[in-house]
């Protein structure tokens, strides 16, 4: 964007009127680039509620930064495996930025009465978050696997197959032990090579190789940082799942959800869910 008072060489400020030399008949502009027409021409409330709005929109944005969230992650893993740390670090970091936008998009909400949503959760039949292909994309990636996710996308085979290449693949944490093995640390081969469909099995052996990362970051220092970013990310995937579930029981209580699954109940098991037990576990070894 041109600011409308642009430094000229010698000092002066040289006041433009906006897009006066612009032919937008020809040229891309603002609403062109970003698809704009479309984006915002997506919500199409079922309800005569003015509340279903919020909802639409909110999960919309969700749903983007997620996408954005798959793009930065599989990079990550792919930068890891090809060991270059620098720019994994780099999107580690924007992942975890990431997370943190959508914690505080349950701020927004978290505005929903209960007879506010009540008045749309008819028009919504059995449509609910617990289908977003992406989010469980984002989970395989991260290493909670799970094959009984696969089902709620069975009704589409081209998402099922982005979804199932995720179950099949390393997880991200399943890339760093293979990294730390590549760097001379010893790393059980239950852990280097195996069914990477299955849940991750923590190991004290695994909790070995770390222990000596972090015993010695000077001498490791690399793979100390790769730990804190993994630390980083799960620290702020726990306050997301932490300020779902509070938002889903402010507005709806206990009720079941609209997907089938047991709502809230079903969402305070995902609390105690650890992606990366050992590095969580050292603290307490150290």
């Amino acid at each position: 964007m041109s600011c409308p008072h642009t430094p000229s060489p010698r000092g002066e400020h040289i006041v433009q009127e906006e897009g006066a030399q612009l032919d937008f008949s020809r040229a891309m502009s603002y609403g062109d680039y970003l698809h704009l027409d479309e984006v915002l021409n997506a919500q199409h409330p079922l309800s005569p509620g003015h509340d279903e709005m919020l909802f639409i929109v909110q999960h919309q944005t969700s749903e983007l930064w997620m996408k954005l969230m798959l793009h930065e992650l599989r990079a990550a893993v792919a930068a890891i495996a090809d060991d270059r740390l620098p720019p994994a670090f780099k999107m580690l970091a924007r992942v975890s930025k990431i997370m943190e936008q959508l914690v505080h998009a349950w701020d927004v909400l978290a505005t929903m009465t209960p007879p506010e949503y009540s008045a749309i959760r008819p028009y919504l039949a059995q449509s609910s978050g617990f289908q977003s292909w992406q989010y469980r994309c984002i989970e395989f990636m991260l290493g909670n696997k799970n094959p009984a996710m696969l089902k709620p996308h069975a009704h589409r085979a081209d998402l099922h197959a982005i979804v199932e290449t995720a179950w099949r693949a390393p997880s991200l944490y399943d890339e760093s032990l293979r990294l730390l093995a590549r760097r001379g640390i010893a790393v059980p081969e239950s852990h280097l090579e195996r069914d990477w469909t299955q849940p991750y099995p923590a190991s004290d052996a695994v909790e070995q190789a770390w222990l000596t990362v972090y015993r010695d970051p000077e001498a490791h220092w690399d793979l100390y940082q790769l730990g804190e970013e993994l630390t980083d990310l799960e620290d702020a995937f726990r306050l997301w799942r932490f300020r779902h579930v509070t938002t889903v029981e402010r507005v709806i209580g206990f009720k079941r959800g609209t997907g089938g699954t047991g709502g809230v109940s079903y969402l305070r098991k995902m609390l105690d869910t650890v992606l990366f037990p050992e590095i969580w576990k050292l603290r307490t070894d150290l």
